[in-house]
This record gives structure tokens, sequence and C-alpha cells, in this order.
């Protein structure tokens, strides 16, 4: 099948390695270059990256809904667009270009978890599971009809530990989709059972000691690695990395001892990977030795 592929971030390059290998990809679409790092120097996005590797035709324009670019679309004559983690929303008339459409490979199980971030708001909200959905795109928000699903146990999972687990599977089910295009069936969504997964806003990341401590270690997963949960102290932004939970109380945000106890809402965290601004992590015995942090200390 001649394939067209849009996808910017690590997350999507299991997936163009998998059609790749199988099929014609006469393009690849990824977002342009940005600045990143400390000299904010213009990096490519994996997906550009991996597609110079693997020899493919690659483009990174600036803007999708332009006439010149919907030209070169119509010129590649694709069977079928595949898109992972784009990072833009298509427009009607890019959608209608293949043959057979657009297939996105979306990290939650359809309806539940639309949207932009769905591994970290499955976190957030204490899921027991998450998973991967094959859809055929349409103008709605992840409202397509779908063509596989999977399911994954989020167990006590940092959100980049599931990024790279349903990656991985989304590249083999897009894959066996493929395989039986002809023969796929597709099942209308179930409105009445659909969620939201706004992105994520930096300031969600601030820990809120208020809160009961299992939903604290939640944001400590749901924000490892990025952007990363913290709390500030004597004007210092501290980040936790890993925490555990502990049935110790105490007023919400008081440190219980001198291990880096944190009371909660109801329990406690203990944390077990810290890290200050530009430094590597560390254990919380060594953030001690040069960062003291009491015994009675509150933080914000």
């Amino acid at each position: 099948m001649r394939l067209v592929f849009f996808g910017t971030p690590e997350f999507a390059v299991p997936t163009l390695d998998a059609v790749a290998r199988e099929h014609e990809v006469a393009l690849v679409i990824a977002q342009p270059d940005k600045p990143a790092g400390r000299g904010m120097k213009l990096q490519a996005p994996a997906v550009a990256v991996r597609a110079r590797e693997l020899g493919l035709p690659l483009a990174q324009p600036p803007r999708i809904r332009n006439t010149e670019f919907l030209e070169e679309i119509e010129r590649v004559a694709p069977d079928c667009g595949i898109v992972v983690a784009y990072g833009k929303i298509l427009p009607a008339a890019l959608l209608a270009i293949p043959k057979h459409g657009f297939l996105n490979v979306h990290a939650s199980v359809l309806p539940r978890w639309r949207g932009a971030a769905p591994i970290q708001r499955a976190i957030l909200a204490g899921d027991r599971q998450t998973g991967i959905t094959i859809m055929q795109m349409e103008q709605g928000l992840d409202t397509g009809p779908m063509l596989a699903a999977q399911g994954v146990a989020i167990d006590r999972k940092t959100a980049g530990e599931l990024t790279d687990e349903l990656a991985a599977l989304g590249a083999n089910l897009m894959a066996e989709v493929l395989k039986r295009f002809s023969d796929a069936g597709r099942m209308r969504q179930n409105e009445a059972r659909a969620s939201y997964a706004p992105k994520i806003r930096k300031e969600e990341a601030r820990l809120d000691f208020t809160l009961p401590a299992a939903q604290v270690e939640r944001q400590v997963r749901a924000f490892n690695p990025v952007p990363g949960a913290y709390f500030e102290y004597e004007g210092e932004r501290i980040k936790i990395l890993a925490a555990e939970l502990s049935e110790l109380n105490g007023t919400p945000g008081t440190v219980l001892d001198h291990g880096l106890t944190i009371a909660c809402g109801e329990g406690a965290i203990v944390p077990t990977m810290v890290q200050r601004a530009g430094r590597a992590p560390m254990l919380p015995a060594e953030l001690l030795r040069g960062f003291v942090i009491p015994a009675g200390a509150c933080l914000t």
C-alpha cells in the first residue's frame, strides 16, 4: 500500500518503522525543527531524524492548510494516510485526499480520553488500564470509527514508561490493521462514554499536598518525565520524579521526618528520586546533604 505518514515525536517512530517494512512510504510529514536545549539550537523531531535514516522522502511544512501543500499530497497520490502524534489538526480537504482516508494511532482505548494528553489523564484519574486505538480519522476530535483497540495495565508506571509501551503496541496494532485492511471492520464509538484529555498545563505540575497521598503520587507519575511534578522551598524548585506512599499523617505540605516524608491531605508521600534545577536526578539523601529541608518545614 502506498502511504503518507504524519508524525513528530519519538512516540511515532515505532509505527513509522513498522509500516516502512511492509509498505511504500511515499512521503513523511513532520513538524519543523524547533529550538531546544540550553543553547536553543534547532533540533529535528524524532520522526524527521528517523525518516532521513530510512532514506524516506521528508517534508516539514510550517503550514498544512495552504493550497501548495494540499497539491503536494495530491501528487503523492497515497492509498492511505497514517497519523501518529503529528501535533496539528488535519483539515477536511487533506483528510479527503487518500483513497482510503487517514488512520490514526491514539494512546487510549476510545472513547475514553479523546484529546492531547490521554496517557497523563489516565494516570491522574487513577485508571487501572489504558491502551491503543486505531481509528479512521474524521473532522471531530478523535471521534472516528475504530478498527482495532488493545488495553494494557497502568500499574505504577510513569507517563514515560507507558508512552514507550504504547508506542510499541501502537506500531504492532497498526501493522496488523494494514495487513487485513480490506477485511477490517469499523465500529462507531459510544458517545455516551466519551471523556476528554486536554493538554497538560505547566501549572498542573505543581504538587498539591492538600490532596490525598495516592493522588499526589499519581501526579508524580503522570508528569514524569515532563514537565516534572515539583514543590518549592525557599525559592528553589525541586522535582519529585518517583515516590512511595506512607500512612503517616500531618499538616499537608509539612516535612514529617529527616528523610523528606511529606504530609498530604490523607497520608503522606516518601520521595525516592528528586531533582534540583539544572542538576541530575538524585536520591533524597543526596539532595539533603547540599540543600537542607528540616523536619517541620512547610513545602508549597
